[in-house]
C-alpha cells in the first residue's frame, strides 16, 4: 500500500483481494538461494527478495508480473512486462 494516492485506495485494495498469496517455505528458500548461487558464479548479482519472489511463483506456477523483467532472468518462471508510469 506504501505510494498509493488515497484516492487509489479503493481500487487497489479489489486488487490486492483478487490476488493469490504463493506461500513461501523452505522448497522456495532452497530454489531461492541456488538462482543467487548460480547467477553469482556467472558474475551476476540477483537479489535475495526478487529470487524469492520468483521462488513463490514458482512454487504455484504463477506468471510474475513486474515492471522490471530483466531483475528476473531465472529459468522455470514466465515473466510478464507491466510497464509502470514510464
Amino acid at each position: 500500500m506504501r505510494g498509493i494516492r488515497p484516492r487509489e485506495a479503493d481500487a487497489v485494495g479489489r486488487l490486492l483481494d483478487g490476488l493469490r498469496v504463493a506461500p513461501l517455505g523452505r522448497s522456495e528458500g532452497k530454489l531461492a538461494g541456488r538462482w543467487r548461487r548460480e547467477s553469482a558464479a556467472r558474475g551476476v548479482t540477483l537479489s535475495q527478495s526478487d529470487c524469492l519472489i520468483a521462488a513463490a511463483a514458482a512454487g504455484v506456477d504463477a506468471r510474475l508480473a513486474t515492471g522490471n523483467p530483466k531483475d528476473f532472468p531465472m529459468k522455470g518462471i514466465v515473466v510478464e512486462d507491466w510497464p509502470t508510469g514510464r
